[in-house]
Protein backbone atom coordinates (compact mmCIF):
# COMPACT_ATOMS: atom_id res chain seq x y z
CA UNK A 1 0.00 0.00 0.00
CA UNK A 2 2.63 2.33 0.70
CA UNK A 3 4.28 1.76 -2.24
CA UNK A 4 1.49 2.17 -4.27
CA UNK A 5 0.95 5.75 -2.76
CA UNK A 6 4.50 6.56 -3.53
CA UNK A 7 4.17 5.75 -7.12
CA UNK A 8 1.11 8.01 -7.79
CA UNK A 9 2.31 10.33 -5.37
CA UNK A 10 5.81 11.18 -7.29
CA UNK A 11 7.67 9.61 -4.10
CA UNK A 12 6.40 11.66 -1.77
CA UNK A 13 4.37 11.29 1.44
CA UNK A 14 3.29 13.26 4.63
CA UNK A 15 3.20 11.86 8.44
CA UNK A 16 -0.27 11.09 8.48
CA UNK A 17 -0.92 9.37 5.33
CA UNK A 18 1.89 6.81 6.53
CA UNK A 19 0.06 6.71 9.70
CA UNK A 20 -3.12 6.27 7.66
CA UNK A 21 -1.66 3.25 5.54
CA UNK A 22 -0.56 1.42 8.71
CA UNK A 23 2.94 3.09 9.42
CA UNK A 24 3.48 4.02 13.10
CA UNK A 25 6.29 7.12 13.55
CA UNK A 26 8.75 4.75 14.84
CA UNK A 27 8.68 2.76 11.50
CA UNK A 28 8.55 6.60 9.33
CA UNK A 29 11.89 7.63 12.13
CA UNK A 30 13.40 3.81 11.08
CA UNK A 31 12.93 5.16 7.27
CA UNK A 32 14.52 8.31 7.54
CA UNK A 33 17.37 6.92 9.65
CA UNK A 34 18.24 4.77 7.20
CA UNK A 35 18.32 6.56 4.32
CA UNK A 36 15.27 5.14 3.00
CA UNK A 37 13.24 8.17 3.25
CA UNK A 38 14.65 11.87 3.14
CA UNK A 39 12.60 14.81 5.72
CA UNK A 40 11.66 17.54 3.11
CA UNK A 41 10.08 19.60 6.08
CA UNK A 42 8.30 18.82 9.12
CA UNK A 43 6.33 15.91 8.47
CA UNK A 44 6.97 15.40 4.90
CA UNK A 45 9.08 12.65 3.30
CA UNK A 46 10.25 11.67 -0.11
CA UNK A 47 11.51 7.99 -0.92
CA UNK A 48 15.05 8.44 -1.88
CA UNK A 49 14.73 5.59 -4.37
CA UNK A 50 13.91 7.78 -7.27
CA UNK A 51 14.69 11.22 -9.07
CA UNK A 52 13.63 13.93 -7.02
CA UNK A 53 11.81 15.78 -9.89
CA UNK A 54 9.77 18.89 -10.22
CA UNK A 55 6.78 17.63 -9.56
CA UNK A 56 7.80 15.69 -6.03
CA UNK A 57 9.25 19.38 -5.42
CA UNK A 58 5.95 21.13 -6.04
CA UNK A 59 4.47 18.09 -4.12
CA UNK A 60 6.32 18.42 -1.42
CA UNK A 61 6.61 22.32 -1.00
CA UNK A 62 2.69 22.36 -1.16
CA UNK A 63 2.24 19.33 1.47
CA UNK A 64 4.68 20.97 3.80
CA UNK A 65 2.55 23.82 4.53
CA UNK A 66 -0.30 21.59 5.56
CA UNK A 67 -3.60 20.06 4.41
CA UNK A 68 -5.57 23.69 3.45
CA UNK A 69 -2.00 24.72 1.30
CA UNK A 70 -2.63 25.52 -2.46
CA UNK A 71 -0.45 25.47 -5.32
CA UNK A 72 -0.73 28.96 -7.28
CA UNK A 73 0.76 31.00 -9.61
CA UNK A 74 2.93 29.12 -12.02
CA UNK A 75 3.51 26.26 -9.98
CA UNK A 76 -0.37 25.53 -10.39
CA UNK A 77 -0.04 26.14 -14.55
CA UNK A 78 2.34 23.83 -14.44
CA UNK A 79 0.89 21.21 -12.70
CA UNK A 80 -2.76 22.08 -15.30
CA UNK A 81 -0.02 21.66 -17.89
CA UNK A 82 -0.47 25.11 -19.39
CA UNK A 83 3.45 25.56 -19.16
CA UNK A 84 6.25 23.16 -20.06
CA UNK A 85 8.90 24.43 -17.58
CA UNK A 86 8.16 24.13 -13.71
CA UNK A 87 9.30 27.13 -11.67
CA UNK A 88 12.21 27.19 -9.18
CA UNK A 89 10.34 28.74 -6.95
CA UNK A 90 6.95 26.95 -6.11
CA UNK A 91 4.01 29.68 -4.88
CA UNK A 92 1.74 28.27 -2.11
CA UNK A 93 -0.83 29.98 -0.81
CA UNK A 94 -1.80 29.56 3.10
CA UNK A 95 -4.83 30.78 4.72
CA UNK A 96 -4.71 34.17 6.36
CA UNK A 97 -4.66 33.14 9.93
CA UNK A 98 -2.12 30.04 9.61
CA UNK A 99 1.69 30.63 11.35
CA UNK A 100 3.95 28.57 8.76
CA UNK A 101 7.43 29.81 8.18
CA UNK A 102 8.97 30.68 5.13
CA UNK A 103 11.34 27.88 3.69
CA UNK A 104 13.75 28.67 0.61
CA UNK A 105 12.81 27.88 -2.63
CA UNK A 106 8.95 28.66 -2.00
CA UNK A 107 6.82 32.02 -2.27
CA UNK A 108 4.54 31.63 0.60
CA UNK A 109 0.80 33.74 0.21
CA UNK A 110 -1.25 34.00 2.60
CA UNK A 111 -4.92 34.35 1.19
CA UNK A 112 -8.54 32.59 2.10
CA UNK A 113 -9.27 31.04 -1.38
CA UNK A 114 -12.99 30.58 -1.91
CA UNK A 115 -13.24 26.50 -1.88
CA UNK A 116 -14.58 26.99 -5.19
CA UNK A 117 -11.56 28.12 -6.66
CA UNK A 118 -9.71 25.02 -5.54
CA UNK A 119 -9.48 21.94 -7.25
CA UNK A 120 -7.92 18.42 -6.66
CA UNK A 121 -5.18 17.36 -9.12
CA UNK A 122 -3.65 14.08 -8.57
CA UNK A 123 -3.85 14.05 -4.98
CA UNK A 124 -2.94 18.02 -4.88
CA UNK A 125 -5.05 20.81 -3.88
CA UNK A 126 -4.28 23.66 -6.64
CA UNK A 127 -6.50 26.95 -8.01
CA UNK A 128 -9.24 25.82 -10.42
CA UNK A 129 -8.00 26.69 -14.04
CA UNK A 130 -9.36 29.88 -14.44
CA UNK A 131 -8.29 31.29 -11.68
CA UNK A 132 -4.74 29.64 -12.32
CA UNK A 133 -4.98 31.17 -15.67
CA UNK A 134 -5.10 34.70 -14.94
CA UNK A 135 -2.81 34.61 -11.97
CA UNK A 136 0.22 32.87 -13.94
CA UNK A 137 -0.53 35.09 -16.50
CA UNK A 138 0.68 38.12 -14.98
CA UNK A 139 3.74 36.44 -13.11
CA UNK A 140 5.76 35.91 -15.75
CA UNK A 141 7.07 37.40 -18.74
CA UNK A 142 5.38 34.92 -21.17
CA UNK A 143 2.29 35.34 -19.49
CA UNK A 144 0.33 36.48 -22.74
CA UNK A 145 1.09 33.57 -24.54
CA UNK A 146 0.40 31.41 -21.62
CA UNK A 147 -3.53 32.93 -21.18
CA UNK A 148 -3.71 33.24 -25.57
CA UNK A 149 -2.68 29.48 -25.25
CA UNK A 150 -5.66 28.53 -22.45
CA UNK A 151 -8.13 30.50 -24.03
CA UNK A 152 -7.30 28.74 -27.78
CA UNK A 153 -7.70 25.11 -25.80
CA UNK A 154 -8.51 24.96 -22.34
CA UNK A 155 -11.19 27.78 -20.64
CA UNK A 156 -13.62 30.53 -21.92
CA UNK A 157 -12.74 34.09 -21.48
CA UNK A 158 -16.37 34.85 -19.62
CA UNK A 159 -14.98 32.24 -17.05
CA UNK A 160 -11.67 34.16 -16.80
CA UNK A 161 -13.53 37.55 -16.41
CA UNK A 162 -15.55 35.56 -13.52
CA UNK A 163 -12.64 34.38 -11.92
CA UNK A 164 -10.90 37.67 -11.84
CA UNK A 165 -13.96 39.69 -10.42
CA UNK A 166 -14.73 36.89 -7.72
CA UNK A 167 -10.95 37.61 -6.59
CA UNK A 168 -10.17 41.31 -6.80
CA UNK A 169 -7.70 42.85 -4.78
CA UNK A 170 -4.98 39.89 -5.02
CA UNK A 171 -1.68 40.39 -5.75
CA UNK A 172 -1.44 41.38 -9.44
CA UNK A 173 -5.25 42.22 -10.20
CA UNK A 174 -4.74 45.33 -12.09
CA UNK A 175 -2.58 43.61 -14.64
CA UNK A 176 -4.51 40.66 -14.82
CA UNK A 177 -7.48 43.26 -15.94
CA UNK A 178 -5.12 45.05 -18.44
CA UNK A 179 -4.67 41.18 -20.03
CA UNK A 180 -8.66 40.31 -19.79
CA UNK A 181 -9.56 43.95 -21.34
CA UNK A 182 -6.52 43.27 -24.18
CA UNK A 183 -7.98 39.93 -24.83
CA UNK A 184 -11.36 40.58 -25.30
CA UNK A 185 -13.85 41.17 -28.51
CA UNK A 186 -11.18 44.90 -29.18
CA UNK A 187 -8.07 42.97 -29.19
CA UNK A 188 -7.27 43.88 -32.59
CA UNK A 189 -7.87 47.73 -32.13
CA UNK A 190 -6.45 47.51 -29.03
CA UNK A 191 -3.16 46.05 -30.43
CA UNK A 192 -3.52 49.02 -33.01
CA UNK A 193 -3.55 51.83 -30.70
CA UNK A 194 -0.59 50.36 -28.55
CA UNK A 195 1.49 50.31 -31.55
CA UNK A 196 0.51 53.81 -32.54
CA UNK A 197 1.84 54.55 -29.13
CA UNK A 198 4.78 52.65 -29.45
CA UNK A 199 5.91 54.31 -33.19
CA UNK A 200 4.66 58.10 -31.51
CA UNK A 201 6.93 57.19 -28.52
CA UNK A 202 9.91 56.31 -30.61
CA UNK A 203 9.32 59.52 -32.72
CA UNK A 204 8.78 57.65 -35.47
CA UNK A 205 6.87 60.17 -38.14
CA UNK A 206 5.36 59.51 -41.53
CA UNK A 207 3.00 56.62 -41.48
CA UNK A 208 -0.98 56.45 -42.20
CA UNK A 209 -3.46 54.25 -41.05
CA UNK A 210 -5.90 51.79 -43.09
CA UNK A 211 -4.05 52.49 -45.94
CA UNK A 212 -5.39 50.91 -49.30
CA UNK A 213 -3.28 48.80 -50.94
CA UNK A 214 -4.01 46.18 -54.00
CA UNK A 215 -7.77 46.45 -53.09
CA UNK A 216 -7.15 45.88 -49.18
CA UNK A 217 -5.96 48.08 -46.21
CA UNK A 218 -3.13 47.70 -44.43
CA UNK A 219 -2.78 48.67 -40.56
CA UNK A 220 0.40 50.89 -40.83
CA UNK A 221 2.14 52.16 -44.02
CA UNK A 222 4.75 54.43 -44.85
CA UNK A 223 4.08 54.66 -48.07
CA UNK A 224 7.71 56.57 -49.53
CA UNK A 225 9.45 53.63 -48.40
CA UNK A 226 6.43 51.04 -49.73
CA UNK A 227 6.84 49.44 -45.78
CA UNK A 228 3.21 47.86 -44.71
CA UNK A 229 2.36 46.83 -41.33
CA UNK A 230 0.36 44.43 -40.04
CA UNK A 231 -0.98 44.20 -36.24
CA UNK A 232 -2.56 40.85 -35.21
CA UNK A 233 -4.50 40.90 -32.19
CA UNK A 234 -4.82 37.03 -30.02
CA UNK A 235 -4.69 33.80 -31.47
CA UNK A 236 -7.36 32.55 -30.21
CA UNK A 237 -9.77 34.96 -32.12
CA UNK A 238 -7.80 33.42 -35.29
CA UNK A 239 -9.32 30.58 -37.16
CA UNK A 240 -8.66 28.65 -40.31
CA UNK A 241 -10.41 30.78 -42.60
CA UNK A 242 -8.88 33.81 -41.01
CA UNK A 243 -5.93 32.65 -41.41
CA UNK A 244 -6.24 31.77 -45.07
CA UNK A 245 -7.48 35.20 -45.58
CA UNK A 246 -4.25 36.96 -43.91
CA UNK A 247 -2.00 35.32 -45.97
CA UNK A 248 -3.52 35.65 -49.48
CA UNK A 249 -3.95 39.51 -48.26
CA UNK A 250 0.16 39.71 -47.40
CA UNK A 251 0.99 37.74 -50.71
CA UNK A 252 -0.68 40.62 -52.87
CA UNK A 253 0.51 43.18 -51.00
CA UNK A 254 4.38 41.89 -51.26
CA UNK A 255 3.80 40.89 -55.25
CA UNK A 256 3.36 44.91 -55.42
CA UNK A 257 6.39 45.15 -53.99
CA UNK A 258 5.75 46.10 -50.51
CA UNK A 259 7.82 45.15 -47.49
CA UNK A 260 5.50 43.46 -44.99
CA UNK A 261 5.90 43.36 -41.37
CA UNK A 262 3.80 41.21 -38.96
CA UNK A 263 3.76 41.86 -35.80
CA UNK A 264 1.33 40.40 -32.42
CA UNK A 265 0.01 41.50 -28.89
CA UNK A 266 2.91 39.47 -27.78
CA UNK A 267 5.66 41.12 -29.71
CA UNK A 268 4.15 44.53 -28.95
CA UNK A 269 3.96 43.85 -25.20
CA UNK A 270 6.80 41.72 -24.65
CA UNK A 271 9.40 42.72 -27.19
CA UNK A 272 8.63 46.51 -28.24
CA UNK A 273 12.38 47.59 -28.64
CA UNK A 274 12.56 44.68 -31.26
CA UNK A 275 9.47 46.00 -33.06
CA UNK A 276 10.74 49.34 -33.54
CA UNK A 277 14.09 48.24 -34.39
CA UNK A 278 13.27 45.98 -37.34
CA UNK A 279 10.62 48.57 -37.98
CA UNK A 280 13.41 51.23 -38.32
CA UNK A 281 15.71 48.61 -40.01
CA UNK A 282 12.87 48.40 -43.15
CA UNK A 283 12.34 51.88 -43.75
CA UNK A 284 16.23 52.20 -44.17
CA UNK A 285 16.68 49.42 -46.44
Amino acid sequence: MIDDYLRRHDGVITLAQAQQAGLSRYAVDRRVRTGHWRRCSPGVFFADDRPFSDAARIRAAVWGYGAQAVATGIAAAWWHELTRYAPPVVEVTVPKASHHPHRDGIRMRRRDLNPADVVEREGLRVTALALTVIEAAVRFRGGVVLMDSALQRHVELRDLWRAHLKNKGRHGSPAARRLLQAASDGARSEAERLFGKLLRDAGITGWRTNYPVGGYKVDVAFIDQKVAIEVDGWAFHSDAEVFVNDRTRQNAISLLGWKVLRFTWFDLTMHPQRVIAEIKYALSS
